[in-house]
């Protein structure tokens, strides 16, 4: 069988058992889980405040692109290392920043 050349971001090995024949699916997002992301980016949109987008993609190491999305909730479950970076940029706490999205849920 002919190999995708998968590699295992966990373990590091490039034999993940995928070929041509298995499929990795992507479950859809629960109702849930697209509200949690449109609460995430109204809150880092929100701190972001006067800056600029391209400025504040520039210092978390993504591009203005990607962070438009994740403000607008198109992308509503971004790496667990972008949105550390986001709010490292806007300067809030992994703890802050999941507060003040749990604190919208209820506003």
């Amino acid at each position: 069988m002919l190999s995708l050349g998968y590699r295992d971001n966990y373990t590091g090995s490039t034999d993940a058992g995928n070929s041509i024949g298995d499929v990795m699916v992507r479950l859809p997002l629960s109702a849930a889980d697209l509200d949690r992301g449109r609460r995430l980016g109204a809150v880092l949109r929100q701190k972001r405040g006067r800056r600029t987008m391209p400025e504040v993609a520039l210092a978390a190491g993504i591009s203005p692109e990607t962070l438009r999305k994740i403000e607008s909730g198109r992308i509503a479950t971004p790496s667990f290392q972008t949105v550390a970076a986001i709010a490292g940029a806007v300067g809030l706490s992994l703890d802050q920043l999941w507060a003040e999205v749990e604190a919208s849920a209820v506003a």
